[in-house]
């Protein structure tokens, strides 16, 4: 069985070019994907700015990748993080945040998902207040789907360290207060889980009193040290059992738009493969279609210093392997030339307004 599978772009560093993003999106619905959601942190409008309208320039962009995700058969949703809303839901901040939905909805969105990951979340009644936003979302919104990331998205410990002490029955309360039509995001055991237990799964299930659906955070490599590396093996720790756990499976893709299909279509060979599921083929089948046979071979020759050892691990073999990629005409090769010229590397920059 294979569960529904999106994609949500909600990583921190400067967000996929438009052409780049229209083309990926093609693709990923021809390897079997349904949804996407529009949510790159970087977008300070959907963020720390969300009060302020997109610029008209940013907002015809979207409106035109609401088009092509509809001509494509994509359901196009946007991730909107109302900064610190919980901390004071009333007057002018309820009024402001539903003309934001209300501006999402003139995009022409079929999904709204209201994300509270990334902020302070150490309030005893925080699950109470986010699902009066939520659900405030939900009586305005026209989109025929409505998500919610929590502050808390994963068992990991790091979220209290960051953001504070989670309260007491976070999940559960959640669960029993939230809309069961309303989805939940859930990135598993880790911030980054290494694999999806069936057990796990069911024991989140049914603290939330719904399947929550996968954020998962592969092959995303954002953030200072993550972006120094490229994530393209095939999808592991994905075992096809966890479908009957979870109502969907998005990805959170890499800095790089276009190599992210490689490890995109492995997934779905995990669910299609089930027990016969080889990640190892299925890295170099996909490469080969989508790169072709001569790329996916270097791809594959090269995993080792481009996934493990990094950019800092190079060393001497930098130059040579940015002229061996600078000699392919591929948009992925491109991306490989452009991470080694340093250009994905995010140091330390966080959010920047849409339009920088």
């Amino acid at each position: 069985m294979t569960p529904e599978l999106g994609v949500i772009e909600g990583y921190f560093g400067r967000p996929w070019p438009h052409e780049d993003r229209k083309a990926v999106l093609t693709q990923l619905r021809a390897l079997g994907y349904s949804w996407y959601h529009y949510a790159p942190k970087a977008d300070a409008y959907l963020r720390r700015r969300w009060r302020e309208p997109h610029p008209p320039a940013a907002q015809a962009v979207l409106s035109d990748l609401a088009e092509h995700c509809r001509a494509v058969g994509l359901r196009f949703g946007v991730g909107l993080s109302p900064y610190e809303l919980y901390r004071d839901f009333s007057g002018m901040a309820r009024r402001a945040f539903i003309d934001k939905v209300r501006s999402l909805d003139d995009i022409g969105i079929d999904e709204l998902a209201i994300l509270f990951d990334d902020t302070r979340g150490d309030l005893p009644d925080l699950a109470a207040r986010e699902v009066e936003i939520t659900h405030a979302a939900s009586a305005e919104t026209r989109a025929s789907r409505v998500m919610m990331c929590p502050t808390y998205y994963s068992d990991d410990r790091m979220l209290d360290i960051v953001f504070g002490e989670r309260p007491s029955d976070y999940l559960e309360e959640l669960g029993r207060r939230l809309d069961p039509a309303v989805g939940v995001y859930w990135t598993g055991e880790e911030i980054c889980a290494r694999e999806f237990s069936c057990g796990h799964l069911a024991r989140v299930a049914h603290a939330l009193q719904r399947k929550p659906t996968l954020w998962d955070n592969y092959p995303v490599n954002d953030g200072p040290r993550m972006s120094r590396f490229l994530h393209l093996r095939g999808f592991t720790g994905r075992r096809h059992a966890a479908a009957a756990h979870i109502a969907g499976h998005a990805i959170n893709p890499a800095l790089q738009p276009h190599l992210s299909l490689i490890p995109a279509a492995t997934l779905v060979q995990s669910y299609h493969g089930g027990d016969a599921y080889d990640y190892g083929r299925a890295f170099h089948e996909a490469a080969c279609t989508l790169a072709g046979e001569r790329l996916a071979t270097m791809l594959q020759e090269d995993l080792y210093a481009l996934q493990d050892r990094g950019i800092d691990g190079l060393g001497a073999e930098l130059p040579l392997l940015r002229a061996r990629y600078a000699a392919v005409s591929h948009p992925m090769a491109e991306e490989v030339v452009r991470w080694l010229d340093g250009a994905y590397t995010v140091d330390g920059w966080i959010e920047a307004p849409a339009d920088d």
